[in-house]
C-alpha cells in the first residue's frame, strides 16, 4: 500500500527522506488518477525498502501542489535528496515508472 503524503508531513516524509521518493499528485475526481491508483499501490509493494511511494491529494493539500508547480494531474514527481529529479505528467505504466526509478 502506498503512503499518504500531506502538506503537514511532506517535509518529513519526502524532502528529508534518506531514500528516493515517488510522489503521485492526484485528486478523486480525476479519471486518469483513478487508473494510476492500483499501479502506485503495486509499485509501493514492489519497491518497499528501496523507494518510498505515495500519493498526495491536490485538493486537500494545496501548499505542496503549489510549491511544486503542479498544473496538471496525475503528476508524478521523483525526489532524491530533497530535490525533484524527474517529473512525469499524465497516466504512466508501472514499467515506465520502474524504469525511471532505476535511473536514480
Amino acid at each position: 500500500m502506498s503512503l499518504e503524503f500531506t502538506d503537514k508531513n511532506f517535509d518529513q516524509e519526502v524532502i528529508k527522506s534518506d531514500k528516493p521518493v515517488l510522489v503521485d499528485f492526484w485528486a478523486p475526481w480525476c479519471g486518469p488518477c483513478q487508473m494510476m491508483s492500483p499501479i502506485i499501490d503495486e509499485l509501493a509493494s514492489e519497491m518497499e525498502g528501496k523507494v518510498k511511494v505515495g500519493k498526495i491529494n491536490v485538493d486537500e493539500n494545496p501548499d505542496s501542489s503549489s510549491k511544486f508547480e503542479v498544473m496538471s494531474i496525475p503528476a508524478i514527481k521523483i525526489f532524491k535528496g530533497g530535490k525533484v529529479v524527474k517529473e512525469l505528467v499524465g497516466a504512466q505504466s508501472k514499467e515506465a515508472l520502474k524504469e525511471e526509478l532505476g535511473k536514480i
